[in-house]
């Protein structure tokens, strides 16, 4: 699985990081993907910070 984050949708909210710190970290005040794809055993987490990104820009491509 891999993450990417629409850094134009992006608002900082710093959700995703609190959800699955493993994949996403904040990079002043955007969150960014660490590494190119997500740790075995993350999946759901990063779902996870996916579905309650309040502008949907996480994307997955499974």
């Amino acid at each position: 699985m891999k993450a990417t984050i629409d850094a134009d949708a992006c608002v900082g909210c710093g959700l995703c990081p609190d959800a699955c710190p493993a994949v996403f970290e904040m990079e002043g005040d955007l969150a960014v993907v660490i590494g190119d794809e997500v740790p075995a055993g993350e999946e759901d987490s990063c779902r996870d910070a996916a579905e309650h990104c309040p502008v949907d820009a996480i994307v997955l491509d499974e």
